[in-house]
């Protein structure tokens, strides 16, 4: 049994939606650190801890019960009352908290104790009503005015500044005593005979500008939220997992669960849909490049998170230059926040558009969902954000008009780096010193022609040939240019970029690796790509780091210039796959697998050092790591889908598979996967080292291609 690792130790997370509680293992909150309870990008309360005349709680045990419910069980230390000393260990407390809205909260505590106790119960209650971005930092500033109000049973803190308004409403009920409130508490004069119980809810309903969100009223009983039954509405249309590999299994499953967490709601035209959040806690908001990714990652999961993501991101698109906020005309968002400094107008991020990708993989993901959906409404109503899209990339992208795309921020706010490695030190010369924008990123050029490729025949389905053709002569021109100009032949490797006078940024990077996915790399050149990203400076053993180990720039435990990321080696993997190096992306899946091996529940987290694998060492996690984080939950999904070598075509009702299972995975079904209206279930296995495969069960019309012991129906 492998050590386990946690990640964020002594942190407990769960949300709804973008509501979410950040507590230390015990429930409490401490405002000088990066904790809390936030709704809409502002912390509502800042500090809460519960304690009997002002003694401390022991704590016993406490855990999430699922991604919005915990739950925390404390007994009680020796302590004095006006009639004696009570023992330690008399008293049981449970406290339990539901995210559904607000934040609702039950504390029920029964007397073991041989005798009455009497006691004041504590509930100690701050709000600083500071921007998520603030906390995040530890660099608050307080700017507003805040007013708390003890009325009729309720407590209101109320926080204004100019048009921007939050408030936390608390309010004791169903209580065995009647709640007092003074310097910063609530009291509950508390009597409990000898095996009796005492218990109250507290409710904190959020303000947010002229709504109030309340809770929903669990008040400890067996209930049923709306958050949970959405939740499992998900996890019963997902694509299933079986193997006799009882881990992968359980990594599969977890993935589910986290992935279940991530989801917000998208509506449009009357209907309900719901794309993936970035991750918990600090990236629960609309994320363009996110959500792209991870629903491309889940198409052979769940491919209607695509639906929600093209829709939101269309429905945001730029309509005009906006300096301040990096918009063009066609572009899609970066971010959506609705914090206090982005409402004054401090941050950008009303939306902010500062991400040279996000557009481009737009394309590629409704290509993709239509694949495997065959919804043609959906090229329908995506037609007009797809011109516009196109004509960003040609008119906005490539601003200086040399065939490539770079990125540069015009705000001053704006992000300095604008690919998926977005920190501001991410992009660096072999000599390890930054690179100034503008930059034209290896891979963008990759995403640029498959999306050229995929608007194309998007083009043809909706009976506009001569637009298709020109698209794939975009397609043709680029794929010679690009390969022109980004190959180093005595590396054997593609530059990271070029540079702002068009010099090849030669550092040695993950980034390349993305170019297979996109198959914008001459076969010829493939084999010597494949072997220089296995190279002990950027294979680490438990994945590909970002950076090469050679870069005076590396640091294993940089958050990309030499971190191990999940999601981008999974896209790797698919790349290897695509031109047939199945072993190197069974490689790359090991290596992943391996590490969430030894995180909590085979959780995978945001990423992990790059510190080289050791027997019987463990992966180091990467300090504030989001977790879960969605496209690290999709990384799971998508390296199953690289081993199998799945690809749909709901058009002609066809899947292909092209199974290569390592010794490790011996057997594997997938159960209701999705192609279309059809529903297939598919039987992988070892024999003699080699892989077999069979439709189990159909639902629908589908024709099923491979290679190995099969049948097509």
């Amino acid at each position: 049994m492998p050590t386990k690792v946690s990640v964020n130790s002594g942190q407990i997370t769960i949300n709804d939606g973008s509501t979410f509680l950040v507590t230390d293992s015990y429930g409490w909150i401490d405002d000088n650190v990066a904790q809390g309870f936030f709704v809409a990008d502002t912390r509502l309360l800042s500090y809460y801890e519960v304690s009997i005349n002002r003694d401390r709680l022991l704590l016993l045990a406490s855990s999430p019960i699922d991604h919005h419910s915990a739950l925390y069980q404390f007994t009680n230390p020796k302590f004095r009352t006006v009639n004696g000393t009570i023992p330690d260990g008399r008293l049981m407390i449970g406290i339990r908290r539901d995210i559904v809205g607000g934040m609702h909260e039950d504390i029920d505590i029964t007397n073991h104790h041989s005798e009455r106790v009497e006691f004041q119960l504590m509930l100690a209650i701050r709000s600083d009503f500071a921007d998520i971005f603030e906390v995040k930092s530890q660099q608050i500033l307080t700017r507003g005015e805040t007013e708390t109000i003890w009325k009729d049973g309720k407590l209101t803190t109320e926080y204004h500044n100019g048009s921007f308004r939050r408030g936390l409403i608390t309010q004791p009920e169903c209580f065995s005593s009647q709640p007092r409130y003074a310097n910063g508490r609530l009291f509950f004069d508390v009597v409990i005979d000898p095996g009796r119980s005492w218990h109250t809810c507290i409710n904190f309903a959020a303000i947010v500008g002229d709504e109030t969100i309340y809770p929903q009223n669990t008040c400890a009983v067996e209930h049923n939220t709306e958050a949970k039954q959405i939740s499992n509405d998900f996890l019963s249309q997902a694509t299933k997992l079986r193997s006799s590999n009882a881990e992968i299994t359980a990594y599969y499953q977890q993935a589910l669960i986290d992935m279940a967490a991530l989801r917000i709601k998208v509506e449009d035209n009357g209907h309900d849909f719901w794309m993936p959040a970035a991750g918990i806690p600090w990236f629960v908001a609309v994320f363009g490049r996110d959500s792209v990714v991870v629903s491309m990652q889940t198409m052979a999961v769940y491919h209607e998170f695509a639906y929600g993501t093209l829709l939101q991101l269309a429905q945001l698109q730029a309509t005009k230059v906006d300096d301040w906020r990096d918009a063009q005309p066609g572009k899609m968002l970066h971010e959506l926040r609705r914090d206090e400094l982005t409402q004054l107008k401090q941050l950008p991020y009303t939306p902010y558009y500062g991400t040279i990708d996000t557009t481009i993989l737009w394309i590629i993901t409704l290509a993709e969902a239509y694949k495997w959906s065959n919804n043609e409404n959906l090229l329908h109503e995506c037609r007009d954000p797809l011109e516009k899209a196109l004509t960003w990339i040609e008119k906005y992208g490539d601003f200086d008009q040399d065939g490539f795309v770079e990125y540069q921020t015009h705000s001053s706010m704006g992000l300095r780096n604008q690919g998926w490695k977005d920190s501001g030190d991410s992009i660096v010369y072999p000599d390890g010193k930054q690179v100034d924008p503008p930059i034209a990123l290896c891979e963008v050029q990759g995403y640029v022609y498959n999306a050229w490729k995929d608007a194309a025949q998007i083009y043809e389905i909706l009976g506009e040939a001569e637009r298709a053709k020109t698209l794939r002569q975009k397609a043709d021109d680029l794929y010679q240019r690009f390969n022109d100009r980004f190959w180093m032949e005595e590396e054997g490797f593609y530059c990271l970029g070029l540079d702002s006078q068009k010099q090849q940024i030669r550092s040695i990077a993950s980034n390349p690796g993305h170019l297979l996915w996109s198959g914008i790399v001459p076969q010829e050149r493939v084999d010597r790509l494949v072997k220089r990203l296995f190279q002990p400076d950027l294979w680490c053993g438990w994945g590909i780091r970002t950076l090469s180990s050679q870069n005076p720039a590396y640091n294993p435990i940089s958050y990309q210039l030499g971190c191990v990321w999940p999601h981008d080696n999974s896209a790797i993997a698919m790349g290897l796959k695509r031109y047939g190096y199945h072993q190197e992306a069974n490689q790359i899946a090991e290596g992943i697998f391996a590490a969430a091996s030894y995180f909590e529940a085979g959780r995978m987290p945001e990423l992990f050092a790059g510190i080289e694998r050791q027997p019987n060492g463990f992966p180091v996690p990467y300090p504030d790591a989001n977790i879960p984080q969605a496209w690290a939950a999709g990384s799971i999904f998508l390296l199953i889908r690289a081993m199998l070598g799945l690809e749909a075509n709901a058009v002609e009702g066809s899947l292909t598979v092209q199974p290569v299972l390592p010794d490790w995975l011996p057997d594997l079904e997938l159960i209701n996967l999705r192609v279309g209206d059809a529903k297939v279930t598919l039987r992988f296995w070892r024999e003699d080292e080699q892989t077999q495969w069979k439709v189990m069960q159909l639902d629908g019309e589908l024709k099923v291609y491979g290679e190995g012991l099969g049948t097509g129906h």
